[in-house]
Order: C-alpha cells, then structure tokens, then sequence
C-alpha cells in the first residue's frame, strides 16, 4: 500500500521539509496535490507530525508521541506501551501533567534509562485545573489538587473572579509557563470551601472533566418531552399491562431501567425482564443525545450522581415507576424445568410496574420467610424467581464463569455529605437474582443479533495474553500455585480462585489474577466474554445510564421497524468503532473517578479516629511500605520508615524482610495498626503497626459481588 511504503522510507529518514519529501520521492507538480493527501493520511493516523517546518516521522524509538504523567518535583514521563520515558525539568518545554507531545529520546539514552525532551506539544490536557485559591493583596495563586502539576498558577487581580482565600476553585490556564514563569490563568468557577457539602466530590468531577451541569439547549429539550405516555404511543407495540410486574432496586435508587415478569407456559417458565425504551424519547445526533454520548455513561460517586440524561428522562418518563405506562424493549425467555433456555423472543412493549421492592425486602423473604408489607401477594412469584437464578447461577458456574472475591465497601454519608460510617456492602439473594437475569438477556440479546449479521456493539473480555499469565505463574509459583496455560480457559482461573477460598492469601491471589486479565470493553466485533465464560455478550438492560445500551436499543427498534437500509448499515459499519472506543474510555473514566471519590470519603472518615488501632490484614508488600485492609475494607499504607527495623523488599517472593532482625512480613499476615494520618486532598490513609497477630479473625472475604456491573 502506498501510505505503508511512504512511511516505511520517511521513519528511516530524518525531519523533512515537504519541498525535500517532493525531491526524495520525485513527486512531480501534477502529482502533489494527490501526495499530500498521503501526508495528510499519515498525519491522522499519528505516523508523522508536522512541526510547522518539517515533518517528523513518529518512529516510535527516536521520535515517541504519548502523554506526559508529571511529578510534583517538576520532571515527568512519557508515557508509552513498553518503557516510559524520563523527561527532565529543563526538557520539559512547558508541557504538563497529561499533555499529548512529541518527544525526542536523547542520544546515549537506551535500555531502562530512556531519557527524552519535548519537542512540541500536540494537545494540552488540562484547558482547566481545579485547586485552592490564596489571595495576596493585588493578585493570587491557585495550588492545583492534582501533585503531578508542578506549579502554581498565578491569577491577576482582575481574573480572581470573587475567589476567596482558600476556595476549591476551577481556574482556566490563559498562559503556559514559560522558563522561570508560572502559568497562569483566570478563576471561572469557585466551588466552595473544603468541608463544605459535595465540594470534594465536584472538585473531583471538575478536574477530570466530568461534565456537572446540562447546558440550557439540554435543559429546555429535556423540559419539551412528554412526561405520560399516550395512546398514540402504544402503536406496534404489545401490551403487557396486565401482566404482574415489578422492579427491584436499591432503596435509594430513583432511575428504574429493569423489570421483571415471572408466568408459567407451556410448562415451562417464561421469565419476562422488561427493559426502558429510552431511544423512543432521544433521538439520534439531537441536544440530549450529543450530551449523552459526551458523557458516555452516569457517575455514581457515593451521595452524587452525576447523570448521562437530564432528571426528566432519567427520573421521569424513562425510568420504569411503580404504577405508571412505561415504553419498554421487553425480552421473554422460556426456561425448561432444568433451566436451559427452549425459546425467547424481543419486543417494543407497553408496561406497568405494579409494585417498587427493594432489595433488602425482597433477600429477607428469599432467606428467611419473612414478609415485608411491600412483598405480599408476590411470594409465588418471587420464590419461583429465586429458584431460577440459582439454576442460571450454577449453569454459568459450571462453564467456567469466575467470581472475583473483593469486599466492596458501603459509605454512609450524613446530611452535609460527611462519611459517618464505612462498612462492607453486603451482597444478598435479591441482588444475585437481580444480576442474573441481566446476564442471561445481554447474553440472549447479543447471540441473537450476531446470527443475523448485522452491525452490533458488544462487550466483551479477551483472553489473556501468554506473557501476562506467564508472569502470573512466576508470582504463584511462590505459593505453590500454577495456573494451566495450554489451550487455557476461563474455568482455570475459576479453579485458581476457588483453590484459595478462605485461605490468608485469597485477597492477594485473586488481585494479581485480576491485573493478568485484559480489560473489558466494548466492540462492534464480538468476541468472547472470558471473566463470564460467555460466547456472545453485550450491554442492553441499563440505557438509562450507558450509551452503550441506548446504541444497540436504536440498531434494534430499525430492525423492528424495518428501517435497517443499506445506507443506514454502512453508517452504522463507520459509527460503531468510535462509539465503542468512546463509551469504553467513558467507562474506565466512571471508574477511576469512582474509586478516587471513595478513597477521599476513606480518608475523611479515618481522619476522625486518628491514634485509633484496628485489627488488620496486610494485602500488598511494596518496595516503599506495606499495605493493610481493616476488616471495613479501608486501605492504608504502612511505611518502612515507621518500622523499628530497615525492611527490604523481596520482590521475588514478595516479602519485607527486616535487615537486622531478620523479621519477615508476608501477603495475609494478620497485624493490628493505629491511625497516624489521612489527607483527604490525595485520599490516602498511613498506619503503623502496634503489635503482630496470629489468632485474630479478620474477615476480608464478601458475599459475591455484582457480575462486574454486569461484566
């Protein structure tokens, strides 16, 4: 291909002017207008960059594209693939903390000690930063949040926009800093003081640039939807309004995307999971979709959510309420006596959700018979759901489904948002039935879709790489484990898992087996599903909160509808690649400001019982210090410089290893700590141990939680 050779020969070369490139290549003056469409080409794909003079082949060895990661001491790294790159203060060229540049690697440089200097910065990460405000008498300074930049940002009287001393602020960067010049910038938003409700959650939305607020063009679509559902609305679809129905949720949720039917046909069971037809009312490219897709998904962190539809929707006529028509996508699938799925079928529906359970109701039934007001006259029912999620349950045990056994924490906040309580979240019979039956439609959903042949989002989970399972096995084989690596499956690990069941080192084996898997994601391939032991799986049953789902709801309603043209097929072939690529980084960006938001409430919560001592577990030995999990399951770090001995770090058999003592600490070592700080800026919590225990019961295991939100 003509693009892969022009390439192959500029990489070799040095930077060229194009009137040079002309020259090598012997590009005549009919034949430039269609060479610089290659160049141009090479350019999106990130082959080549052009610096305004020359065109710099991106190489990967001499010349590295990436993203730089800062250190509060001023150097950074680029970040690549295989080994990053140290870039120091002075070859920094003003680039910050997560700035896309390109970067040279030094002569001399090689190996392990890969030293480089930015040679321009391609796009800047951060337009905004959120940080504390301190006011001088004419100007001020905002101190970012976030460590990895390195300066403060200097604010003229005029930008301070009303700021006050010490405000959690967002500052808008005017000007980058230059050689022994600060940036700086102007005060657009002020948040708050720290202490102050939601302002530690919105600080942390605003500096990963979560949106917070819809804008008024979203706000006034979202006022013009109906919020009842007419008759007019009812046509092509079935009406189930008659048939018992009710959801199952939280007792604090307020979006109903699922419910759930349960009737008996034919003798068989034909379980009904009533899903929100969310595409009736968002319509592809208008105001609300463009925001959702923005979004990519809703931020649940802890007492905030931070919603992908506007509360009319999400709230309102979406969400499947007790005692109102609903518009649904509604999948009824018949199981026979054992179980196995004998005959399913997918429809536009109109539904009635006559009864609100919560969880909690609901598994004190299944458990143990009693019988809250809210579940009478649906016992039948209930029991013969229950009966059915532990069939599915041991039928996708049994094809090699792993359950990762990670405690999970609950953070109760009171009225002002402050972390009163931390305790485990406790995973009960109603939400494993509830889990369940999303599973096996996403399952029905996606294999169903990919026989017909048509453009579909997935999700799905590769199998890992020998070399990730390679290094799994050097960690395991100090404990006496190995995990099969020929023609491996996901029961291998399901096997590894179960083998530590109870045992000291569970909480650690089954992390270093989670980090050897791959991530899932989304794909308009279909691929498999390896954590769930699944051919064909997708994301259909949570529209209100993933785009994901909302996709593949239209794909479905043009199949219903017959508006699945040629032309709409190759629109969908171009569309669903970025999608899947966006909604997964949206994901892995829900996710990370989730745990950052927990480990903020962690530290607030322990930074009121400070000098306090609990019983612990240490989970992971580092080259720094250890860590420890109270029974609660709040993390923190015990530093080596706390110890009475010099411990090292035995990397090999992942030990501390006390010099002079001889004293060793182990993965599973019971311990009790005391609390000696907590910054709930960075969400970090230290201990240090008090005394070495070895007959404590410490439980750190929990009740199996969620199938990865549905995997």
């Amino acid at each position: 291909m003509i693009i892969d050779k022009v390439y192959d020969k500029l990489k070799d070369s040095s930077p060229m002017t194009k009137d040079k490139i002309y020259k090598v290549f012997e590009i005549g003056k009919q034949e430039k207008s269609a060479f610089d469409k290659v160049l141009k080409t090479l350019e999106k794909d990130g082959r080549i960059f052009f610096d305004g003079q020359k065109y710099i082949p991106i190489d990967g060895q001499k010349y590295r594209r990436g993203k730089i990661q800062g250190n509060e001491r001023g150097f950074g790294f680029l970040l690549q693939a295989d080994e990053d790159v140290f870039i120091s203060q002075k070859n920094l060229s003003s680039a910050l903390n997560g700035d896309e540049v390109l970067v040279k690697v030094l002569d001399g440089s090689t190996g392990h000690s890969l030293e480089g200097k930015v040679i321009q910065i391609i796009d800047r990460g951060n337009k905004t930063v959120v940080g504390t405000f301190q006011k001088k008498e004419t100007f001020g300074f905002v101190v970012p949040d976030d460590d990895k930049i390195a300066f403060d940002i200097y604010i003229a009287k005029k930008d301070i926009g009303g700021a006050k001393d010490n405000q959690k602020v967002v500052v808008k960067i005017k000007k980058w800093p230059e050689e022994g010049k600060k940036p700086e910038g102007m005060i657009v938003e002020i948040l708050g003081y720290k202490g102050e409700k939601g302002v530690d959650i919105m600080s942390i939305a605003r500096d990963m640039n979560i949106p917070t607020e819809f804008s008024k063009a979203v706000k006034s679509a979202a006022r013009e939807i109906p919020q009842k559902v007419t008759e007019k609305d009812f046509a092509g679809r079935k009406d189930l309004r008659e048939l018992t129905t009710f959801t199952i949720d939280g007792a604090d949720s307020k979006d109903f995307d699922d419910a759930i039917s349960i009737e008996e046909v034919d003798g068989n069971l034909r379980l009904w999971v009533h899903i929100a037809d969310v595409s009736h009312y968002v319509k592809e490219s208008d105001e609300i979709d463009k925001e959702a897709y923005k979004r990519g998904n809703s931020y649940y962190l802890v007492d905030k959510v931070i919603p992908m539809l506007p509360e009319e929707l999400s709230n309102g006529i979406c969400s499947l309420n007790e005692n109102v028509d609903r518009l649904a996508f509604s999948v009824y699938m018949d199981f026979d006596k054992n179980a196995k799925l004998v005959g399913h079928k997918i429809m536009n529906t109109v539904i009635n959700s006559n009864r609100r359970l919560v969880y909690t109701n609901v598994s004190d039934f299944l458990e143990n018979g009693t019988v809250h007001e809210s579940v009478k006259g649906l016992e039948e029912d209930l029991t013969k759901m229950n009966e059915l999620a532990l069939k599915l349950r041991h039928k996708r045990m049994d094809r090699g489904s792993i359950d990762f056994d990670f405690p999970e924490a609950y953070i109760d906040v009171d009225d002002n948002g402050k972390t009163v309580d931390v305790r485990r979240r406790e995973r009960r019979t109603a939400d494993k039935l509830i889990e369940e039956f999303m599973l096996i439609t996403n399952e029905v959903v996606a294999e169903e879709y990919f026989w017909m042949e048509i453009p579909f989002l997935y999700r799905i989970h590769e199998k890992p790489d020998a070399e990730r399972v390679e290094n799994l096995n050097k960690v395991l084989r100090h404990l006496g484990l190995k995990l099969n690596t020929q023609n491996m499956e996901s029961k291998d690990f399901q096997k590894l898992i179960e083998s530590v069941k109870g045992k000291d080192e569970e909480l650690f084996v089954s992390t270093i087996a989670l980090r050897s898997l791959m991530k899932a994601r989304y794909s308009e391939i279909n691929d498999i599903h390896f954590g769930l032991a699944a051919k064909y799986y997708s994301h259909f049953t949570s529209p209100i909160r993933r785009y994901s789902d909302l996709t593949i709801h239209r794909i479905m309603k043009d199949l219903i509808k017959g508006k699945l043209t040629e032309g709409r097929l190759r629109y969908l072939e171009v569309m669903l690649p970025e999608i899947a690529d966006h909604v997964s980084a949206m994901e892995r960006l829900a996710q990370d400001a989730e745990r950052t938001v927990e480990s903020v409430k962690f530290a607030e919560y322990m930074e009121d019982r400070i000098g306090e001592e609990y019983p612990a577990i240490i989970t992971s030995i580092t080259s720094f210090g250890m860590f420890a999990q109270l029974e609660n399951t709040i993390e923190g770090l015990i530093s080596y410089q706390d110890l009475d001995d010099y411990f090292e770090y035995d990397a090999d058999n992942f030990k501390a290893i006390g010099r002079d003592t001889g004293k060793v600490y182990d993965i599973g070592d019971k311990v009790r700590v005391k609390v000696v700080g907590a910054n709930t800026l960075k969400g970090t919590v230290d201990f240090v141990i008090t005394e070495d225990i070895q007959d404590i019961n410490i439980n750190l295991s929990k009740e199996d939680r969620s199938e990865e939100d549905e995997r």
